[in-house]
């Protein structure tokens, strides 16, 4: 008997009470966060363990995740960095320089309104958006 790994099942399990916010902003990985966490108060921190590797062409990209967990709800946020290099971990979102990842078992739809909102006032964001899970084709990029 051969033992094969429900690819489908985990990736399903990954993005259990999930959301998923897309965001254009010309800002680096490091301004970026710098400034939600001066606005928002959420610091995110990451690590090398975080870091989502990728071979392509014969050359390597290394994409910055960022994460942040809520110590009272704890929600879950992981910051993705959409670019590098002219590569893209989600290459069906290129028009996105960020992917922020939410997952609230509450499903807490007033506090992820607000958040889209004040991402918006942020200096420098241009466009933050809901992307559904169905928009992503290449989800796989997110869990590595």
């Amino acid at each position: 008997m051969k033992l094969k790994l429900d690819d489908e099942k985990m990736s399903d399990d990954f993005f259990e009470d999930t959301r998923i916010l897309g965001i254009s902003c010309p800002l680096k990985n490091y301004q970026f966060c710098w400034q939600v966490e001066k606005t928002l108060n959420i610091p995110f921190a990451t690590s090398a363990d975080l870091q989502i590797g990728m071979e392509k062409n014969k050359r390597s990209y290394s994409f910055t995740v960022y994460e942040f967990i809520h110590p009272i709800t704890s929600q879950e946020h992981f910051l993705y960095s959409n670019k590098h290099e002219g590569e893209f971990l989600l290459p069906e979102l290129q028009h996105l320089d960020f992917i922020w990842l939410i997952r609230d078992v509450y499903n807490d739809q007033e506090a992820f309104s607000d958040l889209q909102q004040r991402l918006r006032n942020i200096p420098g964001v241009q466009l933050v958006t809901e992307v559904p899970h169905d928009k992503i084709k290449s989800k796989d990029n997110l869990q590595r």
